[in-house]
């Protein structure tokens, strides 16, 4: 079984509009790379990153670079370095880590800037009203 650690060791982020101007309608780009792996002993990995959110248009711009330690058994580690070797791409639970944790921290960061976060709101639709003693749907 894989264990993998997350280091963000670099953050950017800036907010290109004013502050006190309503912000348009924007498009959320989000770049996700893998810059290397680096072989850290028989057991252990490490994959340099870089994620990138921009938006469009340019309101802002969030960078974020790190390392992913990937530890597990040797036989394990050593055919993730030779798939990777052989350009295939590294196990889900790694490029899952790095998402997981890279977001919640670009979550984080547009909020200090007053910025829209890097998901997907979600849509609330209009439903007729189910409660007569309220005249409201609480249901989702």
């Amino acid at each position: 079984m894989l264990r993998v650690n997350i280091a963000i060791y670099d953050i950017s982020a800036e907010r290109f509009m004013d502050v006190r101007q309503p912000l348009p309608q924007v498009q959320i780009n989000t770049n996700f790379s893998l810059t290397g792996i680096e072989k850290k002993g028989d057991d252990s990995l490490e994959f340099p990153f870089v994620v990138t959110i921009s938006y469009n248009p340019s309101v802002a711009q969030i960078s974020l670079k790190g390392r992913a330690y990937v530890i597990g058994e040797k036989v394990e580690i050593e055919n993730i370095y030779k798939e990777n070797q052989e350009k295939k791409p590294p196990p889900a639970v790694v490029m899952q880590s790095i998402s997981n944790v890279t977001f919640v921290e670009c979550i984080l960061i547009s909020r200090t800037l007053n910025i829209p976060p890097p998901i997907p709101l979600p849509i609330i639709s209009e439903t007729k009203s189910t409660d007569k003693k309220l005249g409201r749907d609480y249901s989702a």
